[in-house]
């Protein structure tokens, strides 16, 4: 059984890519996403294991600082419990979900 204390923080977002200052903001800050750890569910959707609450409103703030002031941008956090539960309507887990799990971030 997963422990409860574990969290996964979702950045859900939609920028806009019209002109290029607007594609390099959105690029930037993927790449930002990418360099805190998150890595890529769906286009657009990024996701990351926290330790706990606190580590994932660490997270939260640092993307507050960085987020481009255009488009939509959404953080939404579950426990990594409710995360594992999620109905794959299409598709197939990804290579990133099948070896992250709470037990390999323990080990760190």
């Amino acid at each position: 059984m997963i422990p409860y204390r574990y969290m996964r923080a979702i950045v859900i977002f939609d920028l806009p890519v019209s002109n290029k200052k607007e594609r390099k903001l959105a690029t930037c800050f993927r790449r930002f996403l990418l360099d805190d750890g998150f890595e890529m569910l769906q286009y657009s959707v990024y996701t990351r294991l926290c330790p706990d609450r606190d580590n994932a409103n660490t997270h939260l703030d640092r993307i507050k600082k960085v987020a481009p002031k255009g488009g939509s941008i959404r953080l939404l956090m579950v426990t990594e419990h409710q995360y594992a539960n999620m109905h794959i309507i299409a598709g197939k887990k990804t290579e990133q979900e099948l070896k992250n799990t709470c037990q390999q971030l323990a080990f760190f």
